[in-house]
């Protein structure tokens, strides 16, 4: 009984626990740099709500809080106007610049990281390589054991998660590949079995990419292709939802994130390290978007104050950020109660 209970609780725990790791990790990101800056910062807060201890030091208030969904690095005039000469606002725009930026390159640093250890538990490093076929596999008709698939539907493919990304976005039967066969790059069109799944047609991959030895170069060179082709996803994500291929009911929220970690939990190591790393990929690039109450939206305002040597008026500043403090928290609340009827169905 005791052993049931645990091994559905654990999973939720690592997941809620990484979840916290993501937001700690940017806003240390904020705090190391302002502090290299010289920016005075007023309190540093792992999660929301009442506080469970604080403790001061220098300047600084280290605050521990009871929700572990959140935390932030509050600077000195980082919304107002400061006398203090080590303020956020009245340093120059490079170094706010650099305070803002800080904390989404530390997500994909972490990202980064996440990868390289998820290569090392591997046995193998995937390719981009046809490896064998399924027994009933209609690509085989197209396909050779021994091809280097370098593109599909035009997306330029240089990893196994490449491969995998490509098919993913095909809606159609039919996949149009450029491949490297006996030392010539040839344009081929594959078939493939489809299958639907949570309303959406996807293709039936039927075949396996090789896996080569590890090696510590291999491994290092991979880490950082793989990082591009997961920072590629999260822009070809968003561009499916800008055209309409997927809804807001596709997106997940704090609740279906900790559901898709805990799940990849328990599938294996490097199922759940493989979307830990998207994850925080994910999160470092979304920040800077310039979407108001978003890290983007304050990195665009510093380029234009960089730019024009002016401003935006701080009335309209707050103004902006609070009707997209409102719109997040909003889409929030829908992405939450979609996670929740999924979890419930």
């Amino acid at each position: 009984m005791l052993t049931n209970i645990w091994n559905t609780v654990y999973p939720i725990l690592i997941a809620i626990l990484f979840f916290e790791l993501i937001i700690i990790i940017h806003e240390a990101g904020h705090f190391i740099a302002a502090r290299l800056m010289k920016i005075k910062v007023n309190e540093f807060s792992i999660g929301m709500g009442p506080k469970i201890i604080q403790r001061k030091k220098g300047d600084t208030a280290y605050t521990l809080r009871l929700i572990p969904f959140g935390g932030y690095c509050a600077m000195e005039g980082e919304d107002e106007s400061s006398d203090d000469e080590n303020a956020f606002s009245n340093k120059k725009v490079i170094q706010r610049i650099f305070v803002v930026v800080a904390g989404a390159l530390m997500n994909l640093i972490l990202g980064l990281i996440i990868i390289s250890i998820m290569l090392c538990t591997q046995s193998l490093i995937g390719t981009n390589t046809v490896a064998k076929f399924d027994a009933d596999a209609v690509s085989s008709s197209a396909l050779q054991v021994g091809d280097k698939i370098k593109s599909i539907d035009g997306m330029r493919v240089y990893t196994a998660t490449d491969v995998s990304t490509g098919l993913s976005r095909s809606t159609d039967d039919s996949v149009s590949m450029i491949v490297q066969r006996q030392g010539k790059d040839i344009e081929i069109d594959v078939p493939f079995k489809t299958e639907r799944y949570e309303g959406h047609q996807y293709l039936a991959m039927d075949f396996y990419i090789l896996g080569v030895k590890k090696t510590p170069g291999n491994v290092i060179l991979n880490t950082f292709k793989e990082w591009v082709s997961y920072t590629r996803m999260v822009f070809l994500s968003v561009h499916d939802i800008i055209v309409g291929r997927f809804g807001f009911s596709d997106l997940a929220g704090p609740v279906g994130t900790v559901s898709l970690v805990s799940d990849a939990v328990k599938v294996s190591l490097p199922s759940m390290l493989r979307i830990m790393a998207l994850l925080t990929i994910n999160v470092g690039l979304f920040n800077l978007f310039p979407i108001p109450a978003l890290d983007g939206w304050r990195l665009f305002l510093l380029a234009f104050e960089g730019i024009t040597r002016k401003k935006m008026p701080s009335r309209w500043e707050w103004a902006i950020n609070s009707v997209g403090l409102v719109l997040l928290l909003g889409l929030m609340c829908v992405i939450t109660f979609s996670d929740i009827t999924k979890l419930i169905k």
